[in-house]
């Protein structure tokens, strides 16, 4: 029998699989979808089996596989046949497509290191004479005590006296069994079904089970979605199936994991990058093993291999986090429609401000439309004020309007809780010379510096570079160094100096690097241990706090200015989402938006809670300007560290594009990329659009074969990207 087999390297040159000869000694262990160990030239290294055959055709003598690298770890069918399309829609390389399904633990790669986790046990050794051994060894009184312990409990933690076990096994009287645990096993006593408003059960009643269809579940913030799928998921578990929930950010996952701890025990796994690679090892054979029915994750867990799939949720549908923007460049919506149609099974988008690619397609009938448009209870909507910042400078308040620190003092005083929203981290985003006007920028981007000042350094965000802030300024030795623009950092500094009594905490890209960091921080403001939480996007979404009564957004224009045909939709999702964590209990909630674009339509209708009203207006311009979801949109980036030789090869894939493309196809560009050099790479764009275009694959294909062998010039395709 002989095997294909896939080599851990993913370099495109050697896209292909390799035949091997599999040893008679694992004919009957072997099976597609099996990492195994092969001879590649002169070195042993990691493979993948995508086929098995009984005949080889060929002459040349076939080298042996080595040894199977684990028998229970095994891409079922589905999952083989989803790495097809992924291969397919990214135009990655097919190792990097199984890759990408595989927690790092478990990669195809060579590694040594052991995930499992045991705890060791003794017991008797059965046949043997215990009373001779305490007849001859009467002094061995620690190692009788064992003994006499084991023949009432049979089986014993191993916490005794490392020699006296020592001692015991040398003799054959006892012997250590190992017994796997897992990491992440906290069990919970499970509670009741809450009632269900006449809303969420209309939900729940929409969605049929047992048939293929996407549904559109819209609800505004507050309205029970995570409820709707708490019993829809209830419902496929019953029936014997599984189901996967994912959310876009790991902040998610704290809230809504002890939500399915409480209603489902155990009966539930967790998968996301913020996990030990011994905890991802550990979740992924609870899955394996089939242990679990229910998968809460991020993007990567809808790689998961459940199997009897029932149903599969995506909450806050809308986020940009489902598209990965690495090689392979998917979004898990694509491969949760394709797992979904593959079991036919319902495939439920849930958000309360839907993308409006989503909600078109609910407008056309291609999805089913839920609508969920009240919350529960007593809560309401929060009231939403805008400030004009131009007119606050005026009175000097440059960070804080005169509204929004009154709010914040009456929340203080009513021990209530507030939520402020600064989408940039860092203490100041620009550090410039007052003198001689020379600024800090990367040396490898072009991009400026960002100053943190706990650490006293100055950061590049996107390539890591970090050099220390100087008291002088490089160019003119002048000690006239000042900081402009505002981050997290130095918000919270503000907070601590104006607000003296509260209690802040900080939460973003810099607070949450260690391990449980997003679990304590949210946890403690649950518990109200801090008065005011203040952080990036990732407090923005899905967090349910009962006591917070107020938002503050510190500047909404942050967003709105980007240069990018998403910006209005992405303000909006923003602003309406953070907006909704005030008010979700009996307590009525406030916004603040602060911002220098008072009379800006977006804004306007985030003041009014009115996604319909901004849905018609976006849609009008997108029509307009042929973009997304009127015309599809493919980015070709050409990136080199030779600046002409970048700029030559774009012309060359613009004209290669026009000769295979139809004329109504419509080229933009070259030009150079939004952020044009990234770490010492130079980087030029072209867009396409178009409605249909039957040649595009193909040539796309063709293009990506050109530079295959190219290591002087990368290109990068990304069909429908998030950011142009």
């Amino acid at each position: 029998m002989y095997a294909e087999v896939l080599v851990e390297y993913s370099a495109k040159a050697i896209d292909k699989t390799f035949t091997y000869l599999i040893p008679h000694s694992l004919e009957n262990k072997i099976k597609r979808g099996m990492k195994v160990l092969v001879p590649f030239g002169n070195k042993i290294i990691n493979g993948f089996v995508t086929g098995i055959k009984e005949v080889w055709n060929e002459s040349h003598q076939l080298k042996e596989i080595n040894s199977l690298v684990d028998e229970y770890l095994c891409l079922n069918e589905e999952l083989m046949s989803l790495g097809n399309l992924l291969e397919e829609k990214t135009l990655c390389t097919k190792i990097t497509a199984y890759q990408t399904m595989l927690p790092s633990s478990l990669k195809v790669k060579k590694q040594e290191t052991h995930y499992a986790k045991y705890i060791s046990y003794i017991e008797l050794v059965e046949g043997i004479d215990i009373d001779e051994f305490k007849r001859t060894k009467p002094q061995a009184k620690t190692q009788i005590e064992i003994i006499e312990k084991l023949k009432e409990g049979k089986q014993l933690k191993n916490s005794f006296s490392k020699s006296a076990v020592d001692s015991l096994l040398q003799r054959k009287i006892i012997k250590i069994i190992g017994e796997q645990v897992y990491r992440l096993h906290t069990p919970k006593k499970v509670k009741e079904d809450p009632p269900l408003t006449s809303e969420q059960q209309s939900a729940c009643d929409k969605v049929k089970l047992n048939e293929h269809r996407t549904y559109l579940l819209y609800g505004v913030t507050g309205s029970g979605k995570t409820e709707v799928y708490i019993r829809l998921i209830k419902k496929v578990v019953q029936e014997g199936k599984t189901a996967i929930l994912l959310v876009p950010e790991i902040s998610l996952t704290t809230q809504i994991v002890n939500r399915f701890y409480d209603r489902f025990g155990l009966d539930v796994a967790i998968f996301h990058s913020a996990l030990s690679e011994g905890e991802k090892y550990d979740e992924y054979l609870k899955i394996l093993r089939k242990e679990v029915h229910i998968v809460i994750g991020t993007r990567s867990a809808i790689f998961t291999p459940l199997e009897n799939l029932g149903i599969i949720i995506m909450d806050e549908e809308h986020s940009e986090n489902y598209k990965q923007d690495s090689n392979p460049r998917y979004h898990a919506i694509d491969m949760a429609e394709y797992r979904a149609k593959y079991h036919q099974i319902p495939l439920l988008l849930g958000s309360a401000t839907p993308s409006l690619e989503s909600m078109a397609r609910a407008k056309k009938g291609v999805y089913e439309l839920i609508e969920m448009p009240s919350r529960i209870g007593d809560s309401k909507l929060p009231k939403i004020e805008i400030v004009d910042m131009a007119e606050e400078m005026k009175k000097r308040n440059t960070i804080f309007s005169t509204q929004l620190k009154e709010k914040i003092n009456e929340r203080l005083v009513k021990k209530e809780q507030v939520i402020l929203l600064l989408n940039r981290r860092g203490y100041s985003s620009v550090i410039s010379c007052k003198s001689c006007g020379y600024t800090f920028e990367c040396p490898n981007c072009d991009i400026t510096l960002t100053y943190h000042k706990a650490a006293n350094n100055l950061r590049c965000h996107y390539c890591g570079y970090v050099i220390k802030m100087q008291e002088e300024c490089p160019s003119c030795k002048e000690k006239a160094l000042g900081s402009h623009g505002l981050g997290t950092e130095k918000l919270e500094l503000e907070l601590n100096k104006i607000f003296k009594e509260a209690r802040v905490i900080r939460m973003d890209a810099d607070t949450t690097t260690k391990k449980g960091a997003h679990e304590k921080i949210i946890n403690a403001f649950k518990n109200h241990e801090y008065d005011i939480l203040l952080g990036t996007q990732m407090i923005a979404k899905g967090l349910d706090f009962p006591f917070v009564t107020l938002v503050g957004i510190i500047n909404a224009d942050a967003t709105l200015n980007i240069p990018d045909f998403k910006s209005g939709e992405r303000t909006f999702a923003l602003l309406a989402q953070v907006a909704g964590r005030a008010g979700r209990s009996s307590l009525e909630g406030e916004v603040v938006i602060q911002t220098f674009n008072p009379d800006n339509y977006t804004l306007n209708c985030v003041k009014e809670n009115n996604y319909d009203k901004f849905y018609q207006y976006e849609m009008n311009n997108r029509h307009k300007l042929d973009y997304p979801p009127y015309y599809f949109i493919t980015s070709i980036k050409i990136a080199s560290k030779e600046y002409e030789l970048a700029s030559k090869e774009i012309v060359k894939v613009k004209q290669y594009i026009e000769k295979n493309v139809s004329k109504s196809t419509i080229i933009l560009g070259p030009t150079t990329a939004s952020f044009f050099k990234l770490n010492n790479i130079y980087r030029f764009q072209i867009l396409l659009k178009y409605k249909k275009e039957p040649n595009l694959m193909k040539t796309l294909k063709e293009l990506d074969s050109f530079y295959i062998m190219n290591k002087i010039v990368n290109i990068e395709i990304d069909n429908n990207p998030m950011q142009i």
